[in-house]
This record gives C-alpha cells, structure tokens and sequence, in this order.
C-alpha cells in the first residue's frame, strides 16, 4: 500500500483536517490587510509594538540559555555519570512537563510576590520548560558512542577540553531542536507573563482584542508573532547545521561507562535537588499550603465539580476530533508517497507554529464573518484545539500506521475489498494502540491550554485553566489553589496511563 495515489475516502477527509489548519494563517492575513497595508504597517511599525518585540525576545533569549544549561547539565548526570539514584532522578527531570506553567507562575507569585515581572516569568517558565531540552539531549548521550571520548583521551585532552570539543559537537543538533521548543514555548505562552504582569506579544494582542471593537490591531500583531516564530525555526535550522555524526564501524556501539562523581557527587546530587524542588515540589508545596490555609467551609465544591466536568468535557471533545481529523493525515502520510501527501502533512503542522492567542483571534474573526452561530460556542472551541493539537495526534497516528505491516492492507485490496473497509478492518485496528496514545497525549494538553479558552469558550462556561488564572489575578490564592489542584490530578492520570503504555 506504499506509494501510488491516496483513495479520496482517505484523501478528502485529510484535505478537511489541512483545510481547518491553514485556517488561521489565510484568515489573519486577510484580516491584517482589511484596511489596506499601510494601516497595518502603521500598527506594526510603533514604538509600542517594538518594545513588545523585544521583550518577548529577551524573555525567550533568557529562559532558552538557562534551559540549555539546566537541560545539558542534567541529561549528562543522568546518563554519563554514577550519579546515586540515577533513575529516579532521571524521571523526576521529566516531572515539569505535567505541570503548566501558569501553575508554576500561580506558586511563585503567591510565596514571592516581589518576583512578578521579567524576573519572575523567567524562572517560572524555565522550571516548566527545560524538559524540552532535557529529554533530546539524553537520548543523544544515550546514542552517542563512548569510542570518540575515548579517542580524545587518548589523545591527552582532559574530562573538561573532551565534553566540549567531543561531546557537544554532537549534541549541537538536540540542544537546538529542544531550544527551539523552549523558544515557541515562551512566545507563545499567555499564562505566566499575565500574571506575572509582564508585557509580551500574547498579552499584547489580548489587551488589544479586549480594548477595542477594532479588531485588525490585534492581527497585524498576531502576524508579526507568527513571522517570528518562523525566523525563529529558520534560526534553529542553521543552528543546528549540516554535520552528521552517525557511526560508519562495524558491530554495535558499546554502552558507555558511567563516569565516577568522586568529591562531585554532593555538588552533583544538590544540583539536581535544587532543579527538581523548584520545579516540581516547590509548585506542589504551595498548592498544599494555599489548600491548608483557605477556609474549607468556603470553597465551592458543587462550582469546582461543575468546572471540573466541563474542562473534562471540552478536553475529551477536542480529543476526539484532533484524533479523527489526524487519522487520515496519518495514513497519507505513512502509506503514500508524492506531493499531495507532504503538502497535506506539512499543512497539518502549520498550527503548531501559532500561538493559542492567536488561532482564537483568527477563528473569532472567521466566526463572527461567516459562522456567527457557533460564536461563543463549544464547537469553535474544540476546533480551536484541533488546530493547536493536530501535530501530536499526526505524528502518534503516523508512527502506529508505520510499524503495522502494509502487507496485510495489500492482500486485503487484492480480495477485493474497498478502501474503506480496508481501513476500517485493518489500518485502524492495527494502529489503535498508538493512536490511543496519541489520543491520550492531545486530552492532557487540552485541558492545560489557557489563552484559546480565555478568548473562545462559551458563555458562562468555565475551566479549571481560566478559573484559575481569574481568581488569580485578583490576588486569591486560597481560591485558586483547588482548580490547580484538581487540574494536575486530572491531568496526571491519562499522563501516567501514556507513561505505562510507552514502557
């Protein structure tokens, strides 16, 4: 079933899911323009949007080199060293990517109130966001054979002058891809700088949504935030560069041996205690005091419920149909060849560069035009999640349709049976367990997703992500500490049910 030409059972439903991706993009450059390209070169060229710019930089130049040495300095102890304890430690280096970073934002503003601004969004998304350069880099070291270390010894060089003329050259390549995910990361988030109260484009473009009737304002800027993600992509694609360093022996690469910490074991254990307390435990540590220290009596148990269901709700919708609308992508791309199949993969991912802000800008706009009865309405929401979260249920589907064998889908079609049986009774069933995971993956972030929620959830609707961020940003951290509370144990569930599975 490799190669040849997609049936349209297969392909106009993957065209559809391509559609709803491009969506925001056509849409925003057509709303940006409305009233002609000097207005929106008027709003893009102020003094304001300049220092938006450029501290949306500075905050994402700040957090991707702490990560860069957090991610480096922890993925070397965990796979090269004899560190005590390495695996726990090594699972605990992963722990931040379960919590969001408007909860991490929500903990250290509430015990250090002085920390809000640069300072505060800084660190609060560094401790959510070093996994991202964490997780690439130790799989690196892992696939890195010890027999070019080994040579540089030989050769005199010292542990220092070998890990940074031998082994960095070879982790160039994952450090910057987990940069780069840092990098969108920190452009694209809402969450921490609201409130932390620091000025970035996503607040930028939601005061100006908020502020004004007018809303071409707010899309020229989402533009220039899109542009910037992709300079960014394009930053890291020279970054990265050219080499390769794959291994050209014979046999197999042999497992490295661990390097002995000596009188840097104590150094190296609190280095890794200091990163996973203030990213993992410090949050949860809060949570609990602020849960402790409310009055019980007041908590609203039938709202939090109430909340509860509808995120449940909401999360388990947009899910469901990222899944439905990724299954035909997937396939495409997994079992046909040509360019109709990577212009409809590439098109899938064009979300993935767009901010939540601003996919609900461009669907907001596309609604009030021509949908005006799904405004303010679930469906707008979860198509807005479909949008964001359609690259991770792609990627899931295609992976799963790539390790079943197309063998069995080629005898199938030789008996005579129609495409879409042929889908229906072998593709899907063969890959159900990695689309499942998939589908698990795109629930969690679902739920943890704040500024497309905030701008297109349905009247009188709420969240535990938007529930938390209004109580607190009037300042009620006792209020707010149960929706946190509530949103990681949800959370955590179909995140712990993903970790079984991949093990």
């Amino acid at each position: 079933m490799t190669g040849g030409r997609a049936p349209w059972v297969l392909l106009g439903p993957a065209c559809l899911a391509g559609a709803l991706a491009l969506l925001p993009l056509g849409y925003l450059a057509v709303r940006a323009l409305e009233r002609g390209p000097g207005f929106a070169w008027s709003v893009v060229t102020t003094e304001g949007t300049a220092q938006l710019m450029g501290r949306s930089l500075a905050l994402a130049l700040a957090v991707v080199l702490a990560c860069l040495i957090l991610g480096i300095s922890l993925a070397w102890l965990t796979v090269r060293t004899a560190l005590p304890g390495v695996r726990a430690w090594a699972v605990a280096a992963t722990l931040p990517l379960a919590v969001p970073s408007y909860v991490a934002a929500f903990a250290w503003l509430s015990a250090v109130p002085g920390l809000a601004g640069f300072t505060g969004s800084a660190v609060a998304l560094t401790l959510v966001s070093y996994p991202y350069v964490y997780l690439p880099v130790a799989a690196a070291l892992r696939g890195l054979d010890p027999a070019h270390e080994e040579a540089a010894r030989s050769l005199g060089l010292g542990p220092v002058a070998t890990f940074a003329r031998v082994v960095l050259p070879h982790l160039r390549p994952a450090a910057a891809g987990g940069g780069l995910l840092v990098a969108l990361y920190v452009l694209s988030d809402f969450g921490a700088v609201s409130l932390m109260r620091y000025d970035t484009f996503t607040r930028g473009i939601y005061v100006s949504y908020q502020a004004s009737f007018d809303r071409t304002p707010a899309a020229a800027l989402s533009v220039v935030l899109v542009l910037m993600t992709v300079g960014l992509v394009a930053l890291e694609t020279r970054t990265r560069g050219r080499r390769r360093h794959a291994r050209t022996g014979s046999g197999t690469a042999r497992p490295p041996v661990p390097v002995p910490l000596g009188r840097m074991t104590a150094p190296a254990l609190a280095w890794c205690g200091a990163a996973v307390s203030a990213a993992v435990v410090f949050p949860l540590a809060t949570l609990a005091y602020w849960l402790l220290t409310g009055q019980r009596s007041t908590w609203d148990l039938p709202r939090l419920a109430e909340t509860a269901g509808a995120t449940l709700g909401a999360a388990a919708a947009g899910a469901l149909l990222t899944t439905a609308l990724a299954l035909p992508v997937g396939v495409v791309a997994a079992r046909y060849r040509g360019r109709a199949a990577e212009l409809l993969e590439q098109a899938a991912y064009a979300g993935h560069a767009l901010p939540g802000i601003t996919v609900a800008l461009a669907l907001v706009f596309f609604a009030v035009r021509y949908v005006h009865p799904i405004y303010q309405e679930l469906p707008l929401l979860v198509c807005a999640y479909a949008v964001l979260f359609l690259p991770i249920a792609v990627t899931a589907t295609r992976a799963a349709v790539l390790q079943s064998p197309p063998v069995l889908e080629d005898v199938a079609r030789s008996l005579g049976h129609r495409p879409l049986r042929v889908l229906r009774t072998i593709t899907v069933p063969l890959a159900a367990p990695g689309v499942a995971a998939g589908a698990a993956l795109t629930f969690v972030v679902c739920m943890k997703e704040l500024p497309a929620t905030l701008l297109l959830r349905p009247t009188g609707m709420d969240t535990l992500a938007t529930r938390l961020w209004t109580e607190t940003g009037v300042g009620a951290y006792a209020d707010a500490a149960p929706y946190a509370a509530v949103l990681i144990l949800l959370a955590a569930v179909p995140s712990y049910l993903l970790g079984r599975h991949r093990t």
